[in-house]
């Protein structure tokens, strides 16, 4: 008995010692937390030291407490030089119970920061350039693990989809994670659709995207007019004042104010326009992935058509396919009558090889609204990458030559789609290359500087083994445009057949200087396409 009474003192004794040793265990975490947790702004600071402030919201919009922010220094300068990182090159802090976070103390740099919770859900990872000294504001949506990433038809929706005046509704951010998915849609397919002439459906593609970008200085969902996005001096960058653009975009922050202190959606559309210059700023200073989100955060305040447009059209500009299909897809659901909505879906889905979904969104663009011209400058883009063009291609580019009978374009488009149809359906002949030459002649009647149908006709002047004729239109077309590689080309093959060796060689090496720097412009871009589709997935 006095044994047994003494074990069971030993147990209790026993007992008691794991108590005490989990307890001080357990202070010690608590003690080592808090002390990671203290505000910012106890720490010592360098004297230009930043800050980014901002709130975390969960996938339903409401907010996240606890939610832990990474930060990590990513200046390429840093990383180049292979110099050690300096203190503070990776920090994180967690939102408190109102979902906010702010941490200072942070060196100028470039910055890449994400959200994550402990059940898996996660933000896009944003790129933040933090100037000395700057304070900048990053709001972050998080994204359910198992999200979906299923797209709808919105040719299906009626008119009853569109949002009322007095409410805006809710939207949903797409899943930005799925890294397999997203590389192949984002990168690799787009490379590599078409297979055989894939370079052509590229540039093809590369044309439609900047298409759709000049769309978003309309503010109507049915643009008026559509510029050439081959017409460099109508696209080109105007020089842009630094200093200037970063005091306006500090001056545009300070005047933010936390989401939950708006009050009814005149608040929130002010704030959703504040957001939405901050990302015209930033697109100008050249932070596309800044851009994405202070479009999106516009367009979640607010989602009204030309903020949902302006969002994905910014994703599309930088390569994000599945992402934009994504707004873009919610965007048509949401303004069915957009057709600039469904010109986006269109460049979306060529861009991700899907030629036939493509053009039949263009083609209900077109329906919208037949006398836009901006669907058939579109739907003109495909027919030039095609060989087959469909019959509704041919069916449109016909009521486009009727409905403008004026208009170079609409007569240029109708005379390749009637060319390239009898090509491909063997009922080429003689009735329809006159056809074609009266279409071509026409639209450089209205048009004398379309350097396009000039090149057209000397294709078919020289297939019907004219060269003189061919020479003349092929020097008209390089007159008018000169940098049209194809005319240089094809005015080469011509002096040849006239028997006219010098005159060709010279003619082919314009032509591959044009195309060298072409294909340097061409790689410049896509290089920066990669490393912005690269940063959206960094998650680490």
């Amino acid at each position: 008995m006095i044994a047994f009474k003494c074990m069971r003192a030993g147990a209790d004794y026993l007992r008691r010692l794991r108590t005490i040793i989990v307890c001080i265990w357990a202070l010690a975490l608590a003690v080592a937390s808090a002390q990671s947790s203290i505000p910012s702004s106890t720490a010592a600071q360098a004297p230009d030291a930043g800050a980014v402030r901002g709130e975390v919201r969960d996938p339903a919009g409401g907010l996240a407490a606890g939610a832990v922010v990474i930060f990590k220094l990513a200046d390429e300068a840093l990383l180049n030089e292979g110099t050690p990182a300096p203190a503070g090159a990776r920090s994180e802090t967690r939102t408190n119970a109102y979902g906010v976070y702010s941490l200072g103390g942070l060196v100028p740099g470039i910055y890449t920061l994400h959200a994550e919770t402990g059940s898996g859900e996660r933000s896009a990872a944003v790129r933040v350039e933090l100037a000395p000294n700057e304070t900048r504001t990053v709001n972050l949506l998080l994204v359910s693990a198992s999200s979906s990433n299923s797209l709808s038809d919105p040719t299906r929706s009626d008119s009853s989809s569109s949002p009322k005046n007095d409410s805006f509704p809710a939207i949903k951010a797409p899943e930005f994670f799925d890294q397999p998915q997203f590389t192949v849609a984002g990168v690799t397919q787009a490379t590599n659709a078409g297979g055989h002439g894939s370079d052509t459906v590229l540039r093809t593609s590369e044309a439609l995207v900047k298409a759709t970008g000049s769309l978003g200085s309309e503010s109507s969902s049915t643009p008026a007019a559509l510029p050439d996005p081959s017409d460099k001096a109508s696209l080109s960058r105007q020089p842009v004042d630094m200093a200037t653009l970063r005091q306006q975009r500090g001056t545009l922050s300070a005047r933010l104010v936390p989401d939950e202190k708006l009050a009814g959606n005149s608040a929130r559309e002010q704030q959703a326009d504040l957001y939405h210059q901050l990302a015209q700023i930033d697109e100008e200073i050249r932070d596309p992935l800044s851009a994405v989100q202070e479009y999106q955060r516009s367009a979640e305040l607010a989602p009204t058509e030309p903020r949902l447009f302006d969002w994905a059209t910014e994703l599309l500009t930088h390569r994000a396919l599945e992402p934009a299909t994504e707004i873009f897809s919610q965007g048509a659901r949401l303004y069915p009558q957009s057709v600039r909505m469904l010109l986006g879906l269109g460049a979306s889905w060529y861009a991700r090889g899907a030629d036939e979904r493509a053009s039949q969104y263009l083609v209900s663009a077109s329906d919208l609204d037949p006398s836009a011209p901006a669907p058939y400058w579109f739907m003109g883009r495909l027919l030039i990458a095609q060989k087959t063009p469909s019959q509704e291609l041919l069916d449109r580019m016909s009521r486009f030559a009727r409905l403008a009978p004026t208009n170079a374009s609409a007569s240029y488009y109708y005379a390749l789609a009637i060319w390239k149809h009898a090509e491909s359906s063997g009922t080429l002949n003689e009735a329809t290359l006159s056809q074609v030459e009266m279409l071509l002649q026409h639209a450089v009647q209205l048009e004398p500087k379309m350097g396009a149908a000039h090149l057209q006709l000397g294709i078919l002047y020289w297939q019907q083994g004219d060269s003189t004729r061919a020479i003349s239109a092929l020097k008209e077309a390089i007159a008018v445009s000169p940098e049209l590689g194809e005319a240089h080309y094809r005015l080469a093959q011509a002096y040849l057949r006239a028997g006219n060796q010098a005159a060709a060689q010279e003619e082919f090496r314009v032509h591959d200087e044009l195309a060298k720097k072409s294909d340097e412009e061409a790689e410049r871009g896509r290089r920066e396409i990669q490393q912005f589709v690269v940063s959206l997935r960094d998650s680490k």
